[in-house]
């Protein structure tokens, strides 16, 4: 008899954690991916701010599994699903046949409807786009120190972040803390003043699903880096020169999207029920209605808890999720997922961080040192946690950023002068 074909979408932490769980299974697993390297997410901000580089936050699929004798990985994007076939259709290659399919695809930025001001206002899910956002920030510092029209040069040291989110918190305060302090002491006519970071969030405050006293707390600290906090103030018009929010216009060159995400199209190709965000409804086993052998997780999923609320999109739950599968699939049983909530946590800088553990809240040093410990802890590979250790000594020492480089076109694209390099 033949083993079970498993195939997985999606190298992320779910997709991940489900191929690790499948070890000692007796099954043939393919992973499948459009990219070759599993990305740590929730440190993108810190390469976009030039504190870490992609390598330090990325490491290759086929690395990580590579004692693995039960794995294949495919590098190739998923464009449809045959359900009644039980085939995953390929961009590129031959479709892919499945006993078992597991969705974890992830999810991208959403505008709310408003997708034209992606190319004004990028968001970060993936390394180019992090990179992008560094090359953008850093290039509008450098023009700034030659620029002579104080009102041009104002508006280049203006950086708009949209969201108030953990993302868009951990953003904000990373670009303060590149801006005023660590390339200040670079540059001849840019001073820790110049430099203005705006923090807008359409809701009423900071980091919605944290307890209010831990919101404010939050906001307090990321004040005191010098960011500028507009909440309740919905965002009207995004441009290549200006941000418009609550009628009143705001001239930047700079704006990083952090506000909201939309599930990939797994719905779309099983043409199943999705919530608002695009996300497969799912039952309590995490399998999709009316077809027992497909799975989704983490951010392609819906899932409802016992008390009507949604899980939420972060690493933990997709990590749980994956592994659960892994052992319905293994065992050959239809189990009930249930998610244990470890917390959530957000940081603001230099030794500055929030964390929610239900009853115990609490904020301050020793949380940003839990922080730290908590993503080395859960980086793949002991390479990329000996290097984000040493980045993060040194720039605490130092204030140093050493991954300052602009790469790709440094063309302007907004109708700027053009610089002859």
């Amino acid at each position: 008899m033949s083993r079970q074909r498993v195939v997985i979408v999606g190298a992320g932490f779910g997709g991940l954690a489900a191929a690790r769980a499948l070890a000692r299974a007796d099954v043939e697993v393919t992973l499948i991916d459009r990219r070759n390297h599993h990305l740590f997410q929730p440190l993108l901000y810190q390469v976009a701010t030039a504190g870490l580089s992609p390598a330090d936050i990325a490491a290759p699929i086929r690395s990580i599994l590579r004692r693995q004798r039960n794995v294949r990985v495919v590098l190739d994007a998923v464009i449809g699903i045959d359900r009644e076939g039980r085939r995953v259709i390929l961009d590129e290659g031959r479709p892919i046949d499945y006993d078992r399919l597991i969705l974890a695809t992830g999810a991208r930025h959403s505008y709310f409807g408003r997708d034209d001001w992606a190319q004004h206002a990028p968001g970060i899910k993936t390394i180019d786009d992090a990179t992008a956002v560094r090359r953008k920030v850093l290039l509008a510092l450098e023009r700034a120190e030659t620029e002579t029209d104080p009102e041009r040069r104002k508006a280049l040291l203006t950086f708009a972040v949209i969201g108030g989110g953990p993302t868009g918190v951990e953003m904000a305060g990373a670009i303060a803390e590149l801006a005023r302090r660590s390339v200040s002491q670079d540059f001849r006519s840019i001073t820790p003043q110049c430099s203005r970071v705006l923090l807008i969030e359409a809701g009423p405050r900071l980091l919605g699903t944290f307890p209010e006293p831990l919101a404010e707390k939050a906001r307090a600290a990321i004040e005191d880096l010098g960011v500028t906090v507009l909440a309740g103030k919905p965002v009207e018009a995004i441009s290549d020169r200006h941000v418009d929010i609550a009628g009143i216009r705001i001239p930047t060159h700079t704006v990083i999207w952090a506000a909201g995400v939309q599930a990939s199209p797994a719905a779309m190709w099983l043409d199943a029920l999705a919530d608002r965000a695009g996300r497969v409804m799912v039952r309590q086993d995490l399998t999709v209605p009316g077809y027992p052998e497909i799975h989704a997780i983490g951010d392609t999923a819906a899932f409802i808890r016992t008390d009507g609320r949604p899980l939420p999109g972060v690493a933990p739950v997709a990590k749980q999720q994956g592994k659960h599968v892994a052992q319905q699939i293994a065992r050959g049983q239809s189990l009930p997922f249930r998610y244990r909530d470890y917390g959530n946590l957000a940081t603001i800088g230099r030794h500055r961080a929030v964390i929610d553990f239900g009853r115990l809240q609490m904020s301050g040093t020793f949380v940003w040192l839990l922080w730290c410990t908590a993503h080395i802890f859960f980086l793949a590979g002991y390479r990329n946690r000996f290097a984000v250790g040493a980045h993060w000594l040194w720039n605490y020492l130092t204030f140093e950023r050493g991954a300052r480089l602009i790469t790709g076109d440094a063309k302007p694209t907004n109708g700027e002068k053009t610089w002859a390099i």
